[in-house]
């Protein structure tokens, strides 16, 4: 394939990040009150962004190869690190926070349903941007069926996302915990290590919202195995990622004899 055609995947990347950060200043001028309002527009607009170019980003996959994705994915990770601010695009955080107590299972909800919404209809636009067919690899693309990429089964399927999320989790606490220097790429490398490695098994999304965007109702899996692989897998990953960090010898493991002290003392 063509460096043009790549060009223009790039391009519709970054066209839909600089649309979602002048949709978030807009949102922050016209919405001033502080609130559940403002939170769940963030959840949202993130979550279009995440989705708009993780589509773009099944193209690149598919036509130049895992390594040019995993690439594209590195330096969108970090991009989102910095301009998403309290928003994540994925329900588990969430989960994670109710669960620690740092937030109600309503506003959870909300949030999860202001991504699913986010996520799921930016499709048309993603949609329309293929039709026009502006590089030879959007040819055909915008009323293709999807076909699933879980290539496993769906128990193996959740177990891998699962397993995968929870060392996704436990890697994001501890650099959060121990703040190194470039910590913000340090966890984008690790996040998107995972996926690499788990892209021709489960596909590596690592994230509810993500993968009922771009998967939900395609060919290779019914709607209750996306549920168990995608959701159930990966959310139970994210949970179990709390305890597992309480655990003294995984502190001493993540962050040295001191923490695990420290763990032990309170």
């Amino acid at each position: 394939m063509s460096t043009t055609a790549l060009g223009i995947s790039a391009l519709f990347m970054v066209g839909c990040c600089a649309l979602a950060q002048i949709a978030r200043v807009i949102c922050r001028r016209l919405v001033t009150r502080e609130g559940l309002v403002p939170i769940l527009i963030n959840e949202a607009i993130a979550a279009a962004e995440l989705c708009a170019c993780c589509f773009e980003l099944i193209i690149v996959a598919d036509n130049f190869g895992v390594s040019m994705y995993a690439v594209c994915l590195f330096l969108l990770t970090i991009w989102w690190g910095r301009v998403w601010g309290d928003a994540s695009a994925c329900p588990y955080t969430h989960m994670e926070d109710v669960v620690e107590g740092r937030t109600s299972f309503k506003e959870m909800a909300l949030r999860s349903w202001a991504e699913l919404m986010g996520g799921c209809c930016v499709y048309r636009v993603v949609q329309v941007f293929w039709w026009l067919e502006l590089a030879e690899t959007h040819r055909g693309r915008a009323f293709e069926a999807c076909n699933a990429d879980l290539q496993v089964s769906p128990y193996l399927g959740a177990v891998i996302e699962g397993v995968a999320t929870l060392l996704c989790r436990l890697a994001s606490k501890t650099i959060s915990e121990k703040e190194p220097r470039f910590g913000s790429y340090i966890d984008s490398f690790i996040g998107t290590s995972l996926v690499v490695a788990a892209f021709n098994f489960s596909g590596g999304y690592f994230n509810p919202v993500l993968a009922t965007a771009l998967k939900w109702g395609c060919r290779g899996h019914t709607h209750l195995e996306h549920i168990i692989v995608y959701w159930i897998g990966a959310c139970a990953g994210a949970v179990l990622s709390i305890p597992v960090f309480k655990v003294p010898a995984v502190r001493r493991l993540l962050l040295g004899e001191g923490a695990a002290s420290k763990s032990k003392q309170e």
